[in-house]
């Protein structure tokens, strides 16, 4: 797989999980591997490819990296966007923090989050006041059950 397809692959599922097992959200880890995950992913034989493909996604402006499932790192494409935000109030705002991760000049890594509605863009927010409430939840209707917690 390449980085212009895991891309693709968020896009058509709308929301995936960078590695962690659902029911109703994809693993691209798992798409990556070609086969379901068991234990750590770097074990497996693909583990290097599932490294450089889950970062190329993390640093795609049309990705917003989240906990949005299971307070798992979530990859929602730009497409459900407005889904999300004219449903946010059904959501923790902690799950729809953007997270990015940046380097420190010592070499570690840290993470930061961008609080919810900060990071969303003008002509997102437009749209998603335009969108009826109803077709946000058919847009989201395979995580409402599960990430609904307010």
């Amino acid at each position: 797989m390449s980085a212009a397809a895991a891309l693709r692959f968020v896009e058509k599922h709308g929301i995936v999980l960078e590695s962690a097992r659902h029911a109703n959200v994809a693993s691209l880890a798992e798409a990556i591997a070609g086969e379901p995950l068991r234990g750590n992913w770097w074990s497996h034989p693909k583990g290097r490819t599932i490294f450089r493909l889950t970062r190329a996604v993390r640093e795609s402006p049309d990705v917003l990296v989240c906990r949005l499932v299971d307070d798992k790192i979530s990859f929602a494409h730009a497409r459900i966007w407005p889904a999300l935000v004219r449903l946010a109030d059904r959501f923790a705002p902690a799950r729809l923090a953007r997270l990015a991760e940046k380097h420190t000049a010592s070499g570690a890594h840290r993470v930061e989050k961008i609080a919810f509605p900060r990071w969303v863009p003008a002509e997102i927010a437009a749209a998603a006041k335009r969108l009826s409430e109803t077709e946000a939840q058919k847009t989201l209707a395979p995580l409402l059950p599960e990430v609904e917690d307010r």
